[in-house]
């Protein structure tokens, strides 16, 4: 192994074990660190709470929703904007958040009939908007507010509306990953099975779960889908609808992308409906690929997804080699949240030829943990729920190029002139499908090339100004070791995107697969 003790943290000995270094020809049993435990206190930990977890990441992409706190309105702010969890309804669940904004005197008092009287305002205020979530907070819960009670009184008295409540507070969990847990069974629980689908137009119908629309991913990925002739009857959460998510129970199929976040409701959907998972993957060439292939395979449609395959790759490829030939070598750690941390280890690596230096998360569990370390390179950090300085120290000894990560993480890595991208919000996604892969690609070149950033490598406070350096540019930068050849290429590309790669797909037709019932009755 061994286990690394941070020089910030030995102060706090119960850190050891939560960070390793994975050595040469180690399995999992020797280079893995502990996880998704209590935090130790004194660690100032960074971990989202269980409410965060159930409102922030599942619950708000919903796009037909009024999402409201029952607390103070910090926690709603908090939870508000910082993912681009986008919508074709105008991003409703964007521009709008709704909250109670509980005082000391409601602590008190109690704060149901405050309750109440939102819900009923935001209703009026948004008339064309008829369904609500309602997420129990720390302080509402302390109390113990009956929030389904308030609920069931305003379905009473507005019959047009429906209110779901997600009992999550702040306390429910370790980190955010509790919350997870807590609304997938809650939404099972409450509201799948209590109406039927609209409409069912294909032969091949799925749920697609553990997609956030960040972005557009969900967007990019149900292009292929339609492609295929797949049907997306819901989609658990991003761009998602409220009724078509009660409905999820006529699917024929559970395709799952973040299997931290959603795994839940789609094992419940299994024992209860016996409605089978597949866990597919939207990041990379040969992954995503593979996943169509899986998709395919269950509804024995395999020439459709391999014609989408050929399509996708020979348009894409030689656009992703470009970045490749400038990226190579290029050191990244890897801090995003739970499935990104082994979605994206090892095809990274494979396909844009970057070395993975270092993985951890903040709110995944043992299994993530495993998944990513067995899939990034030997000499790898791993950490478990590392706090600030723990983060600092790493990139000081890592001297990465490039990290992928959150915001607030990746601020304090440009104090120290680290780049960073959004690992949870993007930078200039959507990241899934074959275009969006080259984006990232795009986004990773960007980032480390940038004649900005080289200047911010200067310290004007001590170094010496160089006064013989003139224009700079990225291809400058990128290219000045790159053989002739490569530089020179005539197959290789730049990204040749547009900037919105969504309006085309909003407006595009697809084809008209017969369906087996008609096929039969002709």
């Amino acid at each position: 192994m061994p286990y690394h003790e941070f020089e910030c943290s030995k102060c706090i000995p119960e850190r050891k074990k939560h960070a390793v270094v994975k050595g040469p020809g180690e399995d999992l049993t020797s280079a893995l660190p502990l996880g998704y435990l209590n935090t130790i206190p004194g660690t100032i930990s960074e971990r989202g709470c269980a409410y965060c977890g159930a409102k922030h990441v599942i619950g708000s992409p919903m796009k037909d929703v009024i999402h409201m706190s029952h607390g103070p309105i910090g926690c709603t702010y908090d939870t508000w904007q910082t993912k681009r969890y986008i919508s074709d309804n105008d991003n409703f669940q964007l521009k709008y958040t709704f909250a109670t904004d509980m005082k000391e005197k409601h602590v008190v008092f109690g704060a149901e009939q405050l309750l109440k009287k939102n819900m009923i305002e935001a209703f009026k205020a948004f008339p064309n908007i008829k369904r609500m979530t309602v997420y129990q907070t720390c302080a509402s819960a302390l109390i113990g507010d009956d929030l389904n009670a308030i609920a069931q009184e305003v379905m009473d008295e507005l019959p047009d509306v429906d209110v779901f409540v997600c009992n999550s507070p702040g306390f429910a969990g370790p980190s955010q990953s509790g919350g997870h847990h807590k609304i997938n069974i809650a939404w099972i629980n409450q509201k799948v099975g209590t109406v039927e689908p609209k409409e069912i137009t294909s032969d091949y119908v799925i749920n697609y779960v553990g997609e956030y629309n960040i972005q557009g991913d969900q967007e990019v990925m149900q292009d292929f889908f339609k492609r295929m002739g797949v049907q997306i009857l819901s989609t658990f959460t991003g761009n998602g609808s409220y009724d078509d998510l009660r409905a999820m129970h006529r699917a024929h199929l559970n395709v799952l992308e973040c299997a931290r976040s959603a795994e839940y409701i789609c094992n419940e959907l299994r024992v209860r409906y016996g409605i089978p998972r597949l866990d597919i993957d939207g990041f990379g060439f040969e992954p995503l690929g593979n996943s169509l292939r899986k998709i395919a395979l269950f509804f024995g449609i395999e020439e459709r997804a391999q014609a989408i395959i050929d399509e996708e790759t020979a348009r894409w490829k030689p656009e992703l080699d470009w970045y490749k030939a400038r990226l190579t070598g290029k050191k990244v750690c890897l801090w995003p949240g739970g499935s990104k941390l082994w979605h994206w280890a090892h095809v990274i690596h494979e396909e844009m030829g970057v070395d993975v230096v270092s993985v951890y998360t903040k709110f995944g569990h043992q299994g993530d943990m495993e998944k990513g370390i067995s899939r990034c390179e030997e000499g790898a950090l791993a950490i478990d729920d590392p706090n600030e300085l723990e983060g600092l120290e790493a990139m000081e000894t890592l001297k990465p190029d490039i990290i992928f990560t959150g915001k607030r993480p990746g601020e304090v890595a440009k104090k120290i002139r680290v780049p960073y991208l959004n690992a949870h919000g993007y930078h200039n996604g959507p990241w899934k499908g074959w275009e969006g892969w080259v984006r990232f690609a795009r986004d990773i070149y960007n980032a480390i090339y940038s004649p900005l950033h080289e200047l911010s490598k200067l310290d004007i406070s001590k170094d010496e100004i160089p006064g013989d350096k003139g224009f700079v540019t990225q291809r400058m930068l990128s290219d000045a070791n790159l053989p002739e050849e490569v530089r020179n290429s005539t197959t290789l590309r730049e990204y040749t995107g547009k900037f919105d790669c969504l309006e085309a797909l909003r407006h595009k037709t697809y084809p008209t697969f017969e369906r087996k019932a008609a096929a039969v009755a002709g």
